[in-house]
């Protein structure tokens, strides 16, 4: 798995945090780590991005960011309103390779859901992952409404025959409402992939260092963590 594309059920789901996190985990299990972020929007020239926080949390990864757009609309929309270029699923996949080829796990994380528009041609993070012949990682968040945004991220991905790894929640709150709590099982029914994790929420706010050491513990071993699914499902349960 030297490429995987993340991306969430939509905005605000713990994408940024949860991409750190692998990376975090990657390595700390002796893996060198690229993050690129596909398009960066509604940030000015001089703020950090998302590809920036990453590497701010997770550590010694290396970053790239194709565009940056200065309104907070998806890319496509964005490029339009500044006048830019837009960026490309090909130039998305050409600039993954390229890193694939100098580190041993490259995180491409997009913007927002799976099918926001990169351009005017409707191009997607899904195309770039087609491209790539990558697996994909779905963050959702972890209450109420999650379980048909999830359900239509995943078919969306088996439609296009799209190896969906699993799903991680982005967010897990310190105490768990019943829908909460019953999504914990429900999620991977309905993504038919596994729940390779969860985060807690505020982790994006943790100092560096504690973030680093507490990151595997959030994720599967998929993720090279040591998070298990069922022993959280069963806690949670009660």
């Amino acid at each position: 798995m030297p490429i995987l594309i993340i991306t969430g059920t939509g905005t605000e789901v713990g994408k940024t945090v949860t991409t750190a996190a692998v990376a975090a985990a990657a390595l700390a299990a002796g893996r060198s780590v690229a993050v690129l972020k596909a398009a960066q929007t509604g940030v000015r020239p001089d703020e950090r991005g998302d590809a920036d926080e990453v590497a701010r949390l997770a550590g010694a990864v290396t970053t790239a960011e194709l565009a940056r757009f200065p309104e907070p609309l998806a890319p496509g929309t964005a490029a339009r309103r500044a006048g830019m270029a837009p960026v490309s699923p090909h130039e998305v996949a050409q600039a993954a390779v390229k890193l694939a080829g100098e580190h041993e796990l490259v995180l491409v994380e997009g913007a927002g859901g799976l099918l926001v528009r990169f351009d005017a041609a409707g191009g997607t993070l899904a195309d770039a992952a087609r491209l790539l012949n990558a697996p994909v990682l779905v963050v959702a968040s972890a209450g109420l409404g999650t379980l048909n945004t999830t359900e239509l991220t995943a078919r969306e991905l088996r439609a296009r025959e799209l190896e969906l790894l699993g799903v991680v929640i982005g967010s897990w709150p310190e105490s768990p409402d019943l829908a909460s709590r019953c999504n914990v099982t429900d999620l991977p029914e309905v993504a038919g992939a596994p729940l390779l994790g969860a985060l807690p929420a505020g982790a994006g706010a943790l100092a560096p260092a504690e973030f680093r050491s507490a990151a595997p513990g959030w994720l599967s071993a998929r993720l090279d963590g040591g998070w298990d699914a069922e022993a959280f499902r069963m806690r949670e349960a009660r």
